[in-house]
């Protein structure tokens, strides 16, 4: 059937926005380089490999994105394979930018700038720059003379040699005699990895050149094994190899002393991720002598490692560091000398194994997700070090200060030099203001957090404050990248992702991962389907009683038991993009090849709709409008050989519109109604008007604004998501910034301040000696409280809560009145969002009165379900430890349908394996509870500290899988999203109630 085409509406006009970051604090990416001016204090700037470029700003000590404005087309530019800061005029900074040297990349070029990278001048390059290509840690391959700062050399890639500018960068010169383009190929059967390195670094020796004339002496590393340090007397006009050179290894950094000593670090590998053996040497420029000065020579079994990263103190020029590239067991070492590296320490020793002794403390406050949801087990410690640290810099104004990067973040310290008096040297994360995630999916539900991330190579966040560093990443299941998210639009609580599990390591991995509470808390799905590496796209239906998955090999599956079992999609080809509609739970949809699918039946069978005109190939962007049914967005295609656009459809894919007011799309996303709109904001990855850029429709697509500018366009970015709660603020994932996110600036619809409250949770005991009001203070901001809402009901103003001037008062008898459990009441102010008071209301009347203290909330909400899932947390109020084999704690349900059960403990800090479960029949059944679950431990799982809790996370299932109505089931919590004292789940020592009211 072929689709229509919506006729042009009006021209795309421009929206001012903010655009700010969401914080992770830790980079969360590879940082290969970092560069310091050595005239100006405190001018640093940070490579990335596919992020752009940061200057540090000492005011906030914090890093400035320097690459924002690169769009759509020139994405590459975002690739930074080397990077010089003029030491003559500071203001002058230059990137030698391009981010693959395959056949698919573009050429790349020298970008100059006159502000510090404020804005910048290109210079195109007739060959292509790599900075995400092997080697991208050795450096810097752009330099500046000293002497004469018009002056620049840089050494090329792919064997193109090394080049010369004369005039600040403007233009280049191929050196033609330089004689060795290098020959080292990471690895020749690899389409990635099979170009060749070419040069690794360029360093000048200041000291044969004065203030306005060339530096004489230079020297250069390249990538070959055998002659790779050339030496040049006369400015560059010849060039030898240096005699007696090392051979067998490559040089990833080449550092001169200002008393003429070249240090340089060597792997067999270029890195990043390589690199097994490795050595230090030092050369004297004077007299020629080659030294091997390395803290763990490659002739020791205990050099597994190689060297990357390596410093010399501008101000102590004997002083040098040097880091491993990658010991990946148990950590990363650091090695430091003060005397030239005759001998070193390390700033951590064996004592003992598996204890180590350190000569430093970690902070990563600034990041606290750098775990990785690891637990550290001696001798490896969680977090590490890091790992790939390519680069290590001293500040040449503060021999305290020194910085390194690694694969995850950038760490540093301000006290570097108490190593050397036996202090202790305090690392932290120095990498604020930098983010350099690339980002998969973004979801922004209706409730709960407002965004939740699946992130290469970190797997992802909950994010409940935009403006705070998570405190975990989503890390059970664990694997690096989660490739697909999804929620249950009636049910957001209920959230579904899916990676690739290293099965290698533990072949009960599994590559699905499931959540009850919106993302605080994961466990893994039961089984998966058989064969699959995981990856993919998934897609949960909207009350959450069914999960399609997408894989990356084996097909389409669907599970009807949360994942408990899969069962093999009818009707829809491998890799099929697929997305559920967001109101009939039935229904799911998916795209393949310019075909669409639709489900009716859960995802069990899907069948081909007569919809035409859809791209066969290129990107593909599909979603379903939440609250209606049917209504169906399509963003896709590509220019070669088309076509390329914006598709809708209010039919379920029956049909579909092609909008013409859309010349390219490549994501799409919705969120909050414009004020006087019913239908929801649509915000798209688009070319309209022939701009590329970010644009919102109020009006369903009929006309567009653009919500950025070219100062805003974080290149080629993957995914777009409005916030169905704030209206006109909308979610960017970018691939190498992280994502960014814009609200209207100074209008534009959208508000500008939000009212708050506080606080945001508070408790309220039903005991009639303990009931009080609850007093909330509130920030109105210039707006006003129009009502306070809990859940569909209006609170009467003067009777259940009282205002005056900026504080609320919640009236203890309206609150006396709600049940046992989690009330949520809702501020509504007169513009922005409505903050939530959660209020856990309890009934001490006549609970168990002991050292223990149970908390709890459901995992899932939902009325009918086939999983039962408590989220418990138990917590020793007394002042002596207990034994957790002599504790019981008890969940009161009704059955609903006599079957055997099945109970899993998918995570507690004692193991999963150390926590029990029973099912014990009632003997007098009440109408809401028959049965009850009694959660026991054995003796492996220790003793509970006085003051302290454990987190117990269970579940459990009839055998045949069939429902549960929880709906008045004693211990169900029907409101709870995060642990509250519930004394319906009763706890016990040694058969004697110590907390709840027993049914």
């Amino acid at each position: 059937m072929l689709m229509g085409m919506a006729s042009k509406a009006q021209a795309a006009s421009n929206a001012a926005y903010t655009w700010r970051n969401v914080v992770t604090g830790g980079g969360g990416g590879f940082i290969p380089g970092i560069v310091f001016n050595t005239k100006e204090k405190d001018l640093i700037y940070a490579r990335t490999d596919i992020g752009g470029a940061y200057r540090w700003d000492a005011a906030t000590s914090s890093w400035i994105p320097l690459s924002d404005s690169t769009g759509w087309v020139d994405w590459n530019k975002n690739g930074v394979d080397a990077l010089a800061t003029d030491p003559v005029e500071p203001n002058r900074v230059y990137m030698a930018t391009g981010t693959y040297t395959n056949d698919w990349d573009t050429n790349g070029q020298i970008m100059r700038s006159t502000n510090k990278g404020d804005t910048w001048q290109v210079t195109p390059l007739p060959f292509k720059v790599g900075g995400n290509m092997p080697g991208r840690s050795m450096g810097e391959r752009l330099v500046i003379d000293p002497n004469k700062n018009n002056i620049l050399f840089y050494g090329a890639r792919s064997g193109n040699g090394l080049w010369k500018s004369t005039d600040y960068g403007a233009t280049w010169t191929k050196v033609s005699n330089f004689p060795n383009p290098g020959t080292y190929v990471q690895d020749p059967t690899n389409s990635y990895g099979n170009d060749i390195v070419g040069l690794a670094w360029i360093t000048f020796d200041p000291r044969t050149g004065t203030a306005g004339s060339a530096t004489q002496t230079l020297y250069v590393g390249v990538a070959d094994k055998e002659n790779n340090v050339f030496r040049s007397t006369d400015g560059g006009a010849s060039w030898t190899a240096i005699p007696g050179q090392p051979v067998g290894y490559l040089p990833h950094h080449g550092e001169l002393s200002s008393n003429g000593d070249l240090y340089i670090s060597y792997s067999n590998g270029v890195g990043p991720y390589d690199g097994t053996k490795g050595d230090v040497w030092k050369f004297n420029t004077g007299t020629g002598v080659w030294t091997n000065i390395s803290p763990v020579p490659s002739s020791s079994s205990d050099n597994y490692y190689g060297y990357g990263g390596l410093a010399v103190d501008a101000r102590n020029p004997n002083t040098v560091m040097v880091a491993t590239m990658n010991s990946w067991w148990p950590d990363a070492i650091l090695f430091r000398s003060k005397d030239g590296g005759a001998t070193w320490t390390r700033i951590w020793d064996w004592d003992g194994y598996p204890s180590r002794k350190l000569r430093y403390t970690h902070d990563i406050s600034g990041a606290p997700w750098l775990t990785l949801g690891i637990e550290p087990i001696p001798p490896t410690p969680s977090p590490k070090l890091g790992w790939m640290i390519g680069d290590l810099e001293i500040d040449p104004f503060n021999s305290d200060r020194m910085m390194y990067g690694t694969g995850a973040t950038l760490y540093g310290t301000n006290n570097l030099t108490a190593w050397d008096t036996g202090g202790t040297v305090k690392l932290s994360v120095m990498a604020k203001g930098i983010e350099e995630t690339a980002i998969m999916e973004l979801l922004s539900p209706p409730s709960g957090a407002p965004l939740l991330s699946a992130m290469g190579d970190i797997s992802g966040f909950r994010h409940d404050d935009l403006t705070t560093p998570p405190s975990k990443t989503m890390s059970v299941p664990q694997w690096s990248t989660t490739y697909g998210i999804d929620y249950a639009e009636l049910n957001p609580g209920f959230t579904v992702r899916v990676g690739m599990a290293d099965y290698s390591s533990d072949s009960n991995a599994r590559s699905v991962g499931l959540s009850h509470d919106g993302g605080a808390n994961w466990y893994k799905a039961s089984s998966e389907p058989t064969g699959t590496k995981g990856g993919g796209t998934v897609a949960v239906a909207a009350d959450g009683n069914s999960i399609v998955w997408s894989t990356s090999d084996v097909g389409v599956y669907y599970s009807k038991s949360g994942g408990n079992g899969w069962t093999a999609s009818a009707g829809i080809p491998t890799g099929a993009k697929i997305a559920s509609d967001r109101v009939n739970p039935n229904k799911f949809y998916a795209y393949s090849a310019g075909r669409f699918y639709v489900s009716t039946n859960g995802g069990a069978t899907f069948t081909l709709t007569a919809a035409a005109g859809l791209p066969s190939s290129g990107a593909a962007s599909l979603k379903a409008v939440p609250g209606r049914e049917g209504d169906v967005w399509f963003a896709g295609g590509n220019d070669n050989p088309g076509p390329y656009g914006l598709w809708h459809s209010t039919d379920s894919g029956a049909t579909f519109t092609k909008l013409a007011n859309v010349q390219e799309a490549d994501g799409v996303g919705f969120g909050k109604a414009a004020p006087g709109q019913s239908y929801m904001a649509l915000y798209v990855i688009a070319k309209i008007d022939n701009v590329r850029g970010f644009f919102r429709s109020d009006d369903a697509g009929a006309s567009w604004v653009r919500v950025n500018d070219d100062q805003h366009q974080y290149a080629r970015v993957t995914t777009i998501a409005g916030d169905p709660r704030v209206y006109g603020r909308v979610y960017v994932g970018t691939n190498g910034r992280g994502i960014v996110y814009g609200d209207p600036a100074g209008g534009g619809g959208g508000p500008v301040n939000q009212s708050t409250i506080s606080p945001t949770s508070a408790s309220f005991d039903k005991k009639t000696a303990n009931q009080a009001d609850i007093l909330v203070t509130m920030t109105l901001n210039g707006n006003t409280l129009s009502s306070i809402t809990q859940g569909s009901t209006t609170l009467v103003a003067g009777t259940d809560y009282i205002v005056s001037g900026s504080t609320v008062t919640i009236s203890k008898l309206y609150l006396a009145n709600q049940p046992v459990g989690t009330t949520n009441l809702t501020f509504n102010f007169s513009a922005g969002t409505s903050p939530v008071l959660a209020v856990t209301v309890v009934d001490t009347t006549s609970a168990g009165s002991g050292s223990l203290k149970v908390q709890m909330y459901n995992g899932s909400t939902a009325a009918t379900l086939n999983t039962i899932n408590p989220r418990l947390k138990l917590v020793n109020t007394g002042t002596t430890p207990i034994a957790l084999s002599n504790v019981k704690i008890r969940y009161y349900y009704t059955i609903d349908g006599e079957k055997g059960q099945s109970f899993f403990c998918d995570w507690s800090q004692v193991g999963g394996s150390n926590v029990t479960g029973t099912f014990v029949k009632m003997t007098t059944p009440k109408p809401d509870t028959d049965y009850y679950l009694e959660i026991g431990f054995t003796s492996g799982a220790g003793s509970l500290a006085a003051g302290q809790g454990i987190d117990i996370q269970v579940r459990f299932a009839k055998s045949d899988w069939s429902n549960y109505t929880q709906t008045g089931d004693y211990s169900f919590a029907p409101t709870g999203t995060a642990y509250s004292d519930w004394t319906k789940t009763t706890g016990y020592i040694s058969g004697s109630l110590q907390w709840g009211l027993e049914p």
